[in-house]
C-alpha cells in the first residue's frame, strides 16, 4: 500500500472551513488505497499572534519558553484536523513532535533534527489510522520542546517522509507550484513542471518562500520525492527531483529575490592574517548565518573594508557582535545598511553555458541599478542592490532571460 505524506501550510488550515477542505482531501487520498501522514502548520496568523503576546511581556524572552509557546499553534491545528477527518468517517490520530519521536539538538527556535524514531506513527498507520502530525517541532534528548525555525513544518514533513520511507511527500500551499519568479510582481511568471533539488535549494535560500531551505537540503540528502501543490485546487504541481539532462538545456530556471537582508561593513580594519577569521568566528559563535562576503584592500595594502550580509532579523545581534570585535581589531567603525535586497538568477544549465553573469550585469546597468556586492556558484549569480529596485530588477531579468516562454 503506497504511503503518502501531505503537508498543509498556515493558509491551507487558516479557518475551520479550510480545515474541513483539508480533511476531505486527506480522506479522498486514503480512500484511493494509500496510507497517509498529514503534517500541519499553525493556522495563519497564529504564530505572529503568539510572538506578539510574548513581546508584551519581555523585550527578549527566553528562547526555551518561546519554543514552548510557539509549538502550541501546531498542536491546536493537528487536533482540529484529526477531528475533521474523523467526522468524515476515517480513523485519525494526532501526534506532537515529541510523540512522533522527532529528536533534535538543543538550539532553541531553530533546532536541527538529529533522528526520528517514528514508532508510534508506524503503529498507527498499521492500525488503519491517518496520522496527523503537529509540524515545526521536536524534543531534545532531555525532553525540552524545540521548534525548527520559520517554515519548519516543511522540514517536519520531509523528515517524516524519509523516516517512514514514504513514496511521495506532497507540500500543499497557497500557490500552484514553483514559479520562474514571484507571480505577484511578474504576472508573466510561469509554473515549472519540475525542478532539480539543487535549483530548488538555491531558490529557497535566495528568497523564494515556497519551501523552507532546510527541508530541501533534507530532501536532496535522502532523495525524498517532493511535489509542491495548491491546497485550493487539483492542478498538478511542481516536482522537485534529481537533475536530468533535459534540465541542463535551460540556462536559467528562475529569478529569486530576498528583502530580508542587512549589510555590515567593517571600515579600515588592519589588513593582516587572522582578522577575517577572528571576525567571522565571533559571528558564527553568536549563531548568525553570514551570506555574501567582500573584502576591499586599500591602495597602500595596510587596511581593508570587510562587508558581509546577514538576515535582517539578526541585524541587532550582528551589529553588537561586529562592533565589539571591530574595536578589538582596531577598525575605524562599523556601518550598517538594511535598505538592500539580494537578486539572483538560478539554473543548472549555467554549468555548461557561459555569459549569464555578464548578461545579468548589463541588464541591471541598462536600468540604472547599481550593484553593491556579487556572489556566484556553479548554478547561481547573486547581486546586492538597493531595495527600492527589487521589483524592477526581477521584472527585467525575467524578461531578458526569456523565462515566460522557456520550457523545462
Amino acid at each position: 500500500m503506497p504511503l503518502i505524506v501531505q503537508k498543509y501550510g498556515g493558509t491551507s488550515v487558516g479557518s475551520i472551513d479550510r480545515i474541513k477542505n483539508v480533511a476531505e482531501r486527506v480522506v479522498r487520498t486514503a480512500g484511493q488505497g494509500n496510507k497517509v501522514v498529514v503534517v500541519v502548520s499553525a493556522m495563519s496568523g497564529e504564530t505572529d499572534k503568539l510572538i506578539s503576546l510574548a513581546s508584551q511581556l519581555s523585550a527578549a524572552p527566553s528562547e526555551r519558553e518561546m519554543d514552548m509557546l510557539l509549538s502550541s499553534g501546531e498542536r491546536v491545528t493537528s487536533a482540529l484536523t484529526a477531528m475533521a477527518i474523523e467526522a468524515l468517517g476515517q480513523k485519525a490520530r494526532s501526534f506532537t513532535g515529541r510523540q512522533a519521536g522527532i529528536i533534535t539538538d538543543r538550539d532553541h527556535t531553530k533546532a536541527k533534527i538529529e533522528r526520528i524514531t517514528g514508532n508510534r506513527i508506524r503503529q498507527a498507520l498499521d492500525e488503519g489510522y491517518v496520522v496527523v502530525l503537529a509540524g515545526f517541532q521536536g524534543i531534545t534528548e532531555t525532553e525540552d520542546v524545540t521548534t525548527l525555525g520559520r517554515g519548519g513544518s516543511d522540514l517536519s514533513a520531509v523528515a517524516i517522509a524519509s523516516a517512514v520511507n514514504a513514496d511521495l511527500c506532497e507540500i500543499y500551499t497557497d500557490v500552484d507550484g514553483v514559479y520562474t519568479t514571484d507571480p505577484n510582481i511578474v504576472p508573466e511568471a510561469r509554473k515549472l513542471e519540475k525542478i532539480s533539488y539543487e535549483e530548488m535549494l538555491e531558490l529557497a535560500s535566495l528568497g523564494a518562500k515556497v519551501l523552507q531551505t532546510r527541508s530541501v537540503e533534507f530532501a536532496m540528502k535522502y532523495r525524498v520525492p517532493v511535489v509542491v501543490r495548491s491546497s485550493f485546487n487539483d492542478n498538478p504541481g511542481t516536482l522537485v527531483v534529481e537533475e536530468d539532462k533535459e534540465m541542463e538545456n535551460v540556462v536559467v530556471s528562475g529569478i529569486a529575490y530576498d528583502k530580508n537582508q542587512a549589510k555590515m561593513t567593517v571600515v579600515n580594519v588592519p589588513d593582516k592574517p587572522g582578522i577575517a577569521a577572528t571576525l567571522f568566528k565571533a559571528i558564527a559563535d553568536a549563531n548568525i548565518v553570514v551570506d555574501m562576503i567582500v573584502q576591499n584592500i586599500s591602495s597602500d595594502g595596510k587596511f581593508a573594508d570587510i562587508s558581509f550580509t546577514v538576515p535582517k532579523t539578526d541585524t541587532r545581534k550582528a551589529l553588537e557582535v561586529t562592533e565589539a570585535i571591530a574595536k578589538e581589531l582596531g577598525a575605524e567603525r562599523v556601518d550598517k545598511r538594511d535598505d538592500i535586497s539580494k537578486i539572483s538568477v538560478i539554473g543548472v544549465g549555467m554549468r555548461t553555458h557561459s555569459g549569464v553573469a555578464s548578461k545579468m550585469f548589463q541588464t541591471l546597468a541598462a536600468n540604472n541599478i547599481n550593484i553593491a556586492m556579487i556572489s556566484t556558484s556553479e548554478i547561481k549569480v547573486s547581486c546586492v542592490i538597493d531595495q527600492k529596485y527589487t521589483e524592477l530588477a526581477a521584472r527585467v531579468l525575467h524578461e531578458v532571460f526569456g523565462l515566460a516562454e522557456a520550457t523545462h
